[in-house]
């Protein structure tokens, strides 16, 4: 069911996601290269993780952050982010700002926890100024980029039903260049962006695991002996180095457009 997926624990999520969803970050602000002085808004953004990236790379004028979590909002403002970006709750598909009142739109790891991804980019191009960005990025949820993809293939493995969000289509690359396109958003681009992460050990990798909101009701629902089995297998699909690290990779797609300048 679509409905599963919940994020609830600011804290367990930037452990869990924040660290990957920064390290894709660092490569997307770095293609994008927006200029300093935006007035920026931030779609889905849960803890503030990317919003924290945003504030220091970019020197934004001002930042909108929105998301449908409270919990995870509160996070966000414990952030340095908050000295100029504001948090509100919101919806992606029925966003609470006028037209043409920002100057570049971000959906960071989002796009597949919305119903209707067209609805959701239509209405960051409708907050957008004409001539102002329109950007994303995602893991290639298809393409067995998402970072937890090993994990939810073992949990498959033996029978365990993976919670999937409600458009894991949206983030394939070609769908993106769809979607923004059918925006009517001028000089769109794409492109995949890969990055590795590191743990100490196993033992920080499961961890990281057991807090991830995605999977941690299912795995809290699974039988002792079931949950022992499935941490062995992981174990043996993800072998340490020499130091006893763990590194593995994930794999995103950008996508990026232009508000025309006369709608």
């Amino acid at each position: 069911m679509t409905n599963q997926i919940r994020f609830d624990d600011g804290a367990a999520y930037e452990r869990y996601m924040g660290k990957w969803s920064q390290l894709a970050g660092e490569t997307f602000l770095d293609w994008l290269a927006a200029r300093s002085g935006l007035r920026w808004l931030d779609v889905g953004c849960g803890n503030g993780a990317f919003t924290d990236m945003l504030v220091e790379r970019c020197a934004p004028a001002s930042v909108q952050g929105i998301d449908p979590s409270e919990a995870q909002l509160a996070f966000a403002r414990t952030r340095p982010a908050s000295r100029i970006a504001q948090f509100r709750q919101g919806d992606a598909m029925a966003l609470p700002f006028p037209d043409d009142i920002f100057d570049a739109a971000v959906m960071p790891l989002v796009i597949f926890f919305v119903p209707d991804p067209g609805k959701g980019i239509a209405e960051m191009a409708r907050v957008i100024c004409p001539g102002g960005i329109v950007t994303a990025y995602a893991w290639d949820m298809f393409g067995g980029g998402f970072p937890y993809a090993a994990l939810q293939d073992e949990m498959r493995g033996m029978g365990v039903a993976v919670p999937v969000p409600p458009s894991p289509g949206a983030s394939r690359i070609d769908a993106m260049r769809d979607l923004w396109t059918g925006a009517r958003l001028d000089a769109v681009e794409t492109r995949e962006i890969a990055v590795q992460r590191t743990f100490a050990d196993f033992d920080d990798y499961w961890t990281t695991i057991l807090g991830g909101a995605s999977v941690r009701p299912t795995l809290a629902a699974m039988a002792s002996e079931d949950l022992a089995r499935l941490k062995a297998r992981m174990r043996t699909r993800l072998p340490a180095d020499a130091t006893g690290r763990i590194t593995y990779g994930a794999r995103a797609n950008a996508v990026k457009g232009r508000v025309p300048a006369e709608r």
